[in-house]
């Protein structure tokens, strides 16, 4: 129990990329740390590297697979190799973790996560006093700036879907734009646009504390918001659907997106 409980408390945090940098210089070596936690603070993942089922690195001219280099050793480590000035995207998913929480912890996780649609269909099968027993697995993104990235790229490699089964995809390039500027991103579950799905927006900057807002996203899976403020920002969804498992009866997919801003200059 007391191990289920501590899964629990880990499930309702964050997971993300978190690189030693968001800008680089061509040819620069950087690792890559997988965090947990809340409030954009989190510690080193837990998990083993069989976890880990994607593991891919979006260069403008094309892409490497990191998945043999960063899971020989039995805990991942994500090592990306910059070569080429413009966006980069490297892009993780895991495979299903299990976990069973008793009724009221669960119906409580739905709640702080925002899955409100999920405690009506467990009413509706008359199931809210039962277990909740579910399937989890982690996306996560980043973006990295290498050079001066340049708005007429046309890599487009930040705009890139990358097959997750939830991601978080931009239609802006955020090293490009100026202070103030808009910033849509598109939620995408098993490929196709997500509606009326919460998106929460972290925003850190040095010497400040981190600030948090809660958006949710339109019938085209859209949500848009400023990039008013330099710092660093993670984007998070999650989304949970009725489970096709023997050991689950739900399925949740959490999904991240961690970049950089720093504003350009106008002209």
């Amino acid at each position: 129990m007391a191990a289920c409980l501590l899964a629990g408390a880990s499930l309702a945090g964050e997971f993300w990329l978190q690189p030693s940098q968001f800008f680089a210089a061509p040819g620069t070596t950087l690792t890559l740390r997988v965090l947990v936690g809340t409030a954009f603070a989190g510690t080193q993942w837990a998990g083993k590297s069989s976890r880990v089922t994607q593991l891919v690195h979006f260069a403008p001219a094309g892409y490497t697979n990191l998945l043999p280099g960063a899971t020989a050793p039995d805990t991942l480590h994500p090592v990306v190799h910059l070569q080429q000035p413009g966006t980069h995207l490297v892009a993780l998913t895991t495979n299903n973790a299990f976990l069973t929480l008793d009724a009221d912890r669960f119906n409580s996780y739905l709640k702080a996560a925002g899955l409100d649609y999920i405690l009506l269909e467990r009413q509706r099968r008359g199931s809210l006093q039962l277990p909740g027993r579910e399937a989890y697995r982690r996306c996560a993104k980043t973006l990295l700036a290498v050079g001066s990235p340049s708005a007429s790229d046309t890599a487009r490699t930040w705009s890139r879907p990358t097959g997750m089964p939830l991601e978080l995809v931009p239609e802006q390039n955020p090293y490009t734009l100026k202070a103030g500027a808009s910033f849509t991103v598109r939620v995408l579950a098993e490929g196709q646009p997500r509606p009326g799905q919460l998106v929460q927006v972290w925003q850190r900057s040095p010497g400040q504390a981190g600030r948090v807002f809660k958006l949710y996203s339109n019938q085209n899976g859209r949500v848009l918001f400023r990039l008013t403020e330099p710092g660093e920002y993670l984007l998070s969804t999650v989304h949970m659907v009725p489970a096709r498992l023997p050991e689950a009866d739900w399925q949740t997919t959490w999904s991240s997106l961690t970049f950089g801003f720093r504003p350009v200059s106008g002209r």
